[in-house]
């Protein structure tokens, strides 16, 4: 059954009321595409890899018409992305860059071939009026490695590089299941600290004015900057362990107190699996908790951690929270990484250094 949806038109002379009034279209049809199977090239990333096309809208009035391109890795877009929208057209092509990273953000695996889906959902005006999915089509793609994430790093005199951007600055641990919420537990001296977006750059940094949300710097626009981290720049922290944690979603952080009476550090603690010959981690000697190694490589495969002989491990690759008997980190593309564990809390993060 067809559905109606009105626009009030307001006459400023009179009281009376005009209604534009449109109808459910029938759903677009979305073409099958010319190929079935989309290799990807992760050198000439600008190339056009894909068309969709698919048949106009019928609203029942001349109406701006929106289409926004739906992408998913399972046929009923359970988590699905949307790479592109665009209005009064009836095509879209994604550049090789662009199906890359929707395949990514749709959950497809880098370097292995599989199904992604595909419809368009067609909708009226600024506030989306009367949305109606096509029909679906599938095809098989094979993504080279999309790196999503970003990764963030300490400094300060409260920390343990200093004032030094380029100290082997201690990375914060992202949450692995919400990439905008970043985790450091550890020690801190007398003093405040910032957020860094890059070893080595200033810029982009991050900090706070009023001591519960935060704002940051750009590449390009570097002032004003933002006050210290975690008072907005009034006395310095009381020295002890803290819990930092900081939501890029939400511009707001926490920096409360941690117990850590009685957690002492391990002997030894290594990396070792199939994706890595086995190497030795070493304790920060500001924070004897906050374990590192350098410029490790990795190969598809696995790992975890060697804590005093234990293997400690999770299931989620990049970041995550290792446990006693945990289970195996994945590794999903061969890389040098820069590694961080801390023994604190078992929290992980694997930053590659070339992707």
């Amino acid at each position: 059954m067809l559905t109606a949806f009105s626009l009030l038109l307001l006459s400023s002379c009179n009281d009376t009321t005009d209604k534009f009034v449109v109808l459910e279209t029938s759903p677009v049809i979305l073409s099958d595409l010319t190929i079935a199977d989309i290799e990807l090239d992760a050198v000439n990333t600008n190339n056009p890899a894909v068309t969709f096309n698919w048949t106009e809208a019928d609203y029942g009035k001349q109406a701006s018409v929106n289409y926004s391109l739906e992408i998913s890795a399972d046929e009923t877009f359970t988590n699905s992305v949307i790479p592109a929208t665009i209005n009064g057209n009836n095509t879209i092509t994604l550049s090789v860059a662009e199906l890359n990273t929707a395949a990514g953000n749709a959950g497809l695996n880098p370097f292995e071939w599989a199904t992604l889906y595909a419809r368009v959902v067609s909708n009226l005006g600024t506030q989306n009026g009367l949305p109606v999915p096509s029909n679906s089509i599938s095809f098989s793609v094979f993504p080279f490695f999309n790196y999503v994430f970003n990764d963030f790093y300490i400094v300060g005199d409260a920390t343990a590089p200093g004032w030094n951007n380029n100290n082997n600055n201690p990375a914060l641990y992202r949450d692995e299941n919400n990439s905008n919420v970043y985790y450091y537990t550890g020690f801190f001296a007398n003093g405040h600290f910032k957020v860094l977006e890059t070893i080595g750059l200033w810029h982009p940094q991050y900090g706070t004015d009023d001591g519960t949300t935060f704002w940051g710097t750009t590449e390009t626009n570097t002032s004003p900057e933002p006050e210290r981290f975690p008072f907005g720049g009034g006395d310095g922290i009381p020295v002890g362990f803290y819990t930092f944690t900081i939501d890029f979603g939400s511009k707001t952080f926490t920096f409360e107190p941690f117990n850590a009476t009685g957690i002492t550090s391990p002997v030894s603690l290594s990396i070792q699996g199939s994706s890595v010959t086995t190497t030795a981690m070493a304790p920060l000697a500001f924070d004897g908790h906050i374990w590192y190694a350098s410029s490790v490589r990795l190969t598809p495969g696995d790992l975890t951690f060697s804590v005093d002989g234990t293997a400690w491990g999770s299931t989620t690759s990049f970041s995550g929270v290792a446990t006693a008997n945990g289970g195996n980190i994945p590794v999903v593309v061969e890389d040098d990484y820069d590694v961080w564990y801390n023994d604190l809390t078992g929290r992980y993060i694997m930053i590659p250094v070339n992707l």
